[in-house]
């Protein structure tokens, strides 16, 4: 810990105030023991003088202590001792005791100084374990973002009151500084240098509590930075650069060492997060294959069954269509399928490009309608687009996210009930609502609605669907400055909203835009 005083050097005006209040004390005592009480006892007298020199070197210092210390000796020489009002003595013991007296003011003094000091070392030595604890904790709560590090030099610098500290780590290409400031410039060549100092034979020195390889530089600016190594176990991995309050060697070791350890655990968490996105795609990969598999799998066995009936001798004109209606279902259901691989892919290389048309909302309302007949087959439509107003949206995308809302109505609610959809603008955004009468949204399956393979609680009990329509629809959405959302219906069932931003105009007649 550092071994500076807490206490601030008193300054010279300060030490003449102090002697001056002490010199008054004395002769008010004087004056006291003197005119008023009569009292001419030296032993009384001077342990008297000596308590008011204890006194100001508890409060003040050495310097002034002594000084009080003569002129107490002089006035008890002056006042009390023989012969009286001259500064002669005549009886050799009293210049025995006037010694003493001196002797005693100026150790009494000194140990008054230096427990004063102890005290005060005591308390910047708590005050540095409270800051490393602190900044301990700040290592704890670092997170993987790219700025952690450049965060923990200003926590450095902050907490220990430095004017500059710089996390100094060795690159291919030279060194790379996270500085707690942008103000102060290092020396590479000098970084250089003490890093390889620092990779030399590691000594401790048990006068400083600190490891060898302790540098100081001059700054572009004229301060002077000291260099102390970044280690972990005996390696270097770099250095740390700190600038303005004065701080022990084992000070600065202690704070290097936590900062390697902060360094590691950054390096750290970035492999883990990367491990853990390696894993998620694993398992997308995986559940894509699953469901690509079994979602193939179902219309394509439907469709070689419905073509060996065709094929087979005496198939009546009614069985044939409903063969012939089986094999268009199933390859509609196929060609849906190989559009929503084909737009996630595009949503996921960033490759959605938007083309704004003016249109009206019903148009955007009956295209979605149109492209998932087959899931809203056995389901009546409430639809309300009544806008005097046009929008400037891409219909094509925005015909498209609703169409996998309406798709996700028609999958989830029960066959016969009223899917309700109302287009509206309002605020300078188009906002359309998909309500169904179906079970609702489960608790647990809000926060996941728009992830990717994401299938409900209710999907369970279904055997088709990859779970990329709603991600598909967020996709969508997003390109446009959009969004979607899905909340339960007070009333019953899910309601899905999504909103576009865009700009509007009066309604002219259909046909002005297409979705």
């Amino acid at each position: 810990m550092t071994r500076t005083s807490r206490r601030p050097h008193a300054s010279t005006a300060g030490e003449i105030l102090s002697l001056g209040a002490a010199v008054a004390v004395l002769a008010a005592l004087t004056a006291a023991y003197e005119v008023w009480l009569g009292l001419r006892n030296p032993t009384i007298v001077g342990l008297s003088y000596l308590l008011v020199v204890l006194l100001v070197a508890a409060a003040s210092t050495l310097r002034v202590a002594v000084a009080t210390s003569v002129v107490a000796v002089l006035a008890l020489n002056f006042f009390f001792l023989p012969p009286v009002g001259t500064l002669r003595l005549e009886d050799p013991d009293n210049w025995v005791a006037l010694a003493v007296f001196l002797v005693v003011s100026i150790v009494g003094s000194r140990l008054s100084e230096a427990a004063r000091d102890r005290a005060d070392e005591a308390l910047a030595g708590r005050d540095e374990l409270a800051r490393l604890f602190d900044l301990s904790r700040d290592v704890l709560l670092a997170t993987d973002r790219s700025d952690a590090i450049d965060e923990l030099a200003r926590f450095t610098a902050r907490r220990f009151r430095f004017d500059f500290v710089g996390i100094c780590l060795p690159t291919a290409d030279g060194w790379r500084i996270h500085g707690s400031s942008d103000t102060v410039t290092l020396d590479q060549g000098e970084l250089d240098l003490a890093l390889a100092a620092a990779r030399g034979t590691l000594e401790f020195d048990a006068s400083t509590r600190s490891y060898g390889g302790h540098r100081t530089l001059t700054t572009a600016d004229g301060q002077t930075a000291t260099l102390v190594p970044l280690r972990l176990g005996m390696r270097a991995v770099g250095l740390l650069a700190s600038a303005g309050r004065p701080a022990d060697a084992g000070t600065l070791d202690a704070l290097a060492g936590l900062t390697a350890i902060a360094i590691e655990r950054a390096k750290m968490l970035e492999e883990r997060r990367d491990a853990e996105r390696v894993r998620q795609g694993a398992e997308l990969k995986s559940a894509l294959l699953a469901s690509l598999g079994h979602d193939l799998k179902t219309p394509l066995t439907a469709i070689t069954v419905a073509a060996g009936n065709l094929r087979a001798a005496g198939t009546g004109e009614e069985l044939r269509r409903d063969q012939l209606e089986v094999i268009e279902t199933e390859v509609t259901r196929l060609n849906r399928l190989f559009e929503n691989i084909v737009d996630m892919a595009r949503i996921e290389t960033g490759a959605v490009d938007t083309r704004r048309e003016w249109v009206h909302p019903s148009e955007i309302v009956e295209a979605a309608v149109q492209q998932v007949q087959h899931a809203l087959a056995d389901h009546p439509l409430d639809l309300r687009t009544d806008s005097a107003e046009s929008v400037q949206v891409d219909p094509r995308l925005t015909a498209a996210a609703l169409a996998h809302l309406l798709e996700n109505a028609g999958h989830y609610a029960p066959a016969g009930s009223v899917i309700s959809v109302e287009a509206r603008v309002e605020d300078e955004a188009l906002t359309i609502a998909v309500r169904d009468r179906g079970p609702g949204i489960a608790p647990q399956d809000q926060q996941y609605l728009f992830e990717q393979f994401f299938r409900g609680t209710g999907a369970k009990r279904r055997s088709f669907g990859t779970g990329l329509g709603l991600a598909i629809t967020r996709g969508l959405l997003a390109a446009q400055g959009g969004r979607a959302w899905a909340e339960n219906h007070p009333e019953g069932g899910a309601l899905f909203t999504m909103t576009i931003p865009t700009a509007t105009r009066p309604a002219r007649e259909p046909g002005e835009g297409g979705a």
